[in-house]
């Protein structure tokens, strides 16, 4: 009982044998293959394409994208010296307490969080997540008024 292989005689080895893309026995493996990983993205916050699948306006409304992302400032998690309950302590994205030094993100609604967090997250969809405040309309307006 317990045992889920079909024959009796099947161990490890015969098995590793057996599967697809292995060597005949005395043979050397085959070399490892590294696949370069296509960047995919998000059109629009439903959909999921690979950057080869991307139609040439698809690809300049993702342009437009990271260049407003990459507008908005930057800045390192500092705690400050007294402990505040106001205080914002964690990324609401990944749901992890912010630690002294971590890269954080500045929204123009004021909501901070990691950098990596609510990058991936404005590519999907431009509004903050705590108060569904559009991020793009806010930054537009922002450099009209300077």
């Amino acid at each position: 009982m317990g045992n889920c292989l079909s024959s009796q005689a099947a161990d490890d080895l015969s098995l590793l044998n057996d599967s697809d893309g292995a060597s005949l026995p005395g043979e050397p493996p085959p070399p490892y293959q590294e696949h370069e990983q296509v960047p995919v993205y998000h059109p629009t916050p439903s959909q999921t394409r690979l950057a080869t699948q991307l139609t040439e306006e698809e690809q300049i409304r993702i342009a437009q994208r990271i260049g407003l992302i990459h507008h908005l400032p930057k800045g390192i998690f500092d705690p400050g010296s007294e402990p505040s309950e106001k205080k914002i302590k964690e990324c609401v994205i990944c749901m992890l307490d912010f630690v002294y030094g971590d890269p954080i993100r500045f929204l123009p609604c004021m909501h901070i969080y990691h950098v990596d967090c609510i990058d991936d997250w404005l590519m999907r969809s431009f509004t903050c997540p705590s108060c569904m405040e559009p991020v793009d309309a806010a930054l537009l307006s922002s450099y009209e008024t300077n």
